[in-house]
């Protein structure tokens, strides 16, 4: 069935704030099945119309819908940004606090390679300190496997003991 342009503006504008009128009740009143009226939130959507899900509150609306309500208040001064959250059941503090998350989300490379930048440094630190301690341990293991000089010593005891016993019966 093909509805004409109007009749579709009038019932995607009961779509909007402050009515927000979810889909099945919307479709009752006006006889309009919820698969088209979802086909046409979607369609108005990808138009760049602002339309929210109905029991979204301001929390609850998507991303672009938030940036939407940014883009169309940015020119506003006080009077007409207090009209448009009227309209649409926001607080203007609600498109301030919007506004700057949407500055934020441009920094977010910055903020990022940051952190990176940070994180190597401390892992370099850090193998660093495992490197020096690793070449400790691998000295100290080589110097307890190696003979000592008392074990030198036993090792050639038998050896001066002959010695020394041919020096004894030398002297005689």
């Amino acid at each position: 069935m093909a509805y004409s342009q109007e009749r579709k503006a009038a019932v995607l504008a009961k779509m909007l704030p402050p009515n927000n009128m979810p889909l099945g009740r919307l479709a009752k009143e006006e006889g309009i099945s919820v698969v088209t009226l979802s086909k046409w939130r979607a369609e108005a959507r990808a138009k760049g119309q602002f339309l929210p899900d109905t029991n979204a509150g301001p929390e609850g609306w998507t991303s672009a819908d938030k940036l939407a309500a940014v883009i169309e208040t940015a020119s506003l001064n006080e009077a007409e940004l207090s009209e448009y959250c009227r309209s649409r059941g926001l607080y203007p503090e609600q498109i301030r606090v919007w506004r700057e998350a949407c500055a934020r989300a441009n920094d977010w490379d910055r903020v990022a390679s940051r952190q990176i930048v940070r994180e190597t440094k401390d892992a370099n630190k850090r193998i660093q300190q495992l490197e020096r301690e690793l070449a400790r341990k691998e000295k100290a293991l080589a110097v307890s496997a190696s003979p000592s000089p008392m074990v030198l010593l036993l090792d050639y005891l038998p050896k001066f003991q002959g010695m020394r016993l041919s020096m004894s019966l030398c002297m005689c």
